[in-house]
């Protein structure tokens, strides 16, 4: 009985903590959308990153005796992997949410699964046929979108911006697994949001942005405390325990259900049109990113992480 009882407790745990990365990881779009309308997006991402890198840096060192122990090449490796996840991937789409809505970058964003399979062949890993399948879909859809801009109408700035975030976040989650990187997963993270924090500020700074906090408004101030509390740190700490506690073929679920949370999420609040070209489109992403997950999940090897949409601490 008491092993039924832990197993089911197990079960709960699991659901709840994927509940959570649903929820949190799919309004971070909403997060940015709102502190960004008066708080610059460079230096805001860069105060998200910062705040959150020096909160779970205290606390391991606090509670982790050793848990900064690594290499130089491995600091270099969190490092780097920070400037291009968090400077190029989550920077670039608080710029691009300046153009266009959260839920038409979301749904963008979840191009990624599909770019690390291109980057996998590019090594010479070669996929299954039902995970190119997936990709030529979802390609398509991403492409519809592109073209629309989701609403019929092209808005090629804010879309291109996302696309290369996209590809950037690609990059540094795909190195993730085959570069020198920490052994402790919170201290690299500890790591990669502190340099892609300055890298932010020195980005922002060179961009012409300035932080005048008298105007910065009460609603920016909660979005920027969301982001760092809920949307880098429970967010995370949830997701890395799923990654030791659950299979990855379900966690990886996150890649096409975070897209719909964003849509819907910014339709309800800031009231972003849903139309036929953001349905049709969204579909046919969620759809391919969903073929390139389950089949790459039922290959999946322990070697191989990289088989696997890789995140770290802040996805968006």
């Amino acid at each position: 009985m008491g092993s039924v009882d832990a197993v089911r407790r197990q079960s709960l745990l699991i659901w709840g903590a994927l509940a959570i990365v649903y929820v949190v990881w799919g309004s971070t779009y909403l997060g940015i959308a709102v502190m960004i309308e008066t708080i610059p997006p460079l230096l805001g991402a860069a105060l998200r990153f910062l705040a959150a890198g020096l909160l779970l840096g205290a606390f391991l060192l606090v509670r982790k005796r050793g848990a900064f122990r690594m290499s130089a090449r491995q600091f270099g490796g969190a490092a780097l992997v920070g400037v291009l996840l968090l400077t190029g991937g989550n920077g670039m789409v608080s710029v691009a949410e300046q153009y266009i809505g959260s839920g038409l970058a979301a749904l963008l964003v979840a191009s990624v699964p599909l770019w690390l399979v291109i980057f996998r062949v590019l090594v010479r890993d070669r996929p299954n046929l039902m995970t190119f399948a997936g990709v030529l879909v979802g390609f398509g859809g991403v492409a519809a979108l592109s073209l629309t801009g989701g609403t019929g109408g092209s808005n090629t700035q804010g879309v291109v911006i996302v696309l290369v975030a996209s590809l950037l976040w690609s990059i540094g989650s795909f190195l993730a697994a085959r570069i020198p990187m920490p052994p402790n997963p919170f201290a690299a993270s500890t790591v990669e949001m502190l340099a892609g924090g300055l890298v932010l500020v020195a980005g922002g700074l060179i961009g012409g942005e300035r932080l005048h906090l008298a105007e910065i408004s009460g609603g920016s101030w909660a979005g920027l405390v969301y982001m760092v509390l809920v949307g880098s740190l429970i967010g995370f700490t949830s997701y890395a325990w799923l990654l030791g506690n659950a299979p990855i073929s379900l966690v990886s679920t996150y890649a096409y259900v975070n897209p719909v949370v964003a849509v819907l999420l910014g339709a309800i609040v800031l009231g972003e049109p849903i139309t036929t070209q953001v349905v049709l489109g969204g579909l046919v992403i969620v759809a391919g990113v969903a073929l390139v997950v389950s089949s790459s999940g039922r290959r999946a090897r322990p070697a191989e992480p990289a088989d696997e949409p890789q995140l770290t601490s802040g996805r968006t």
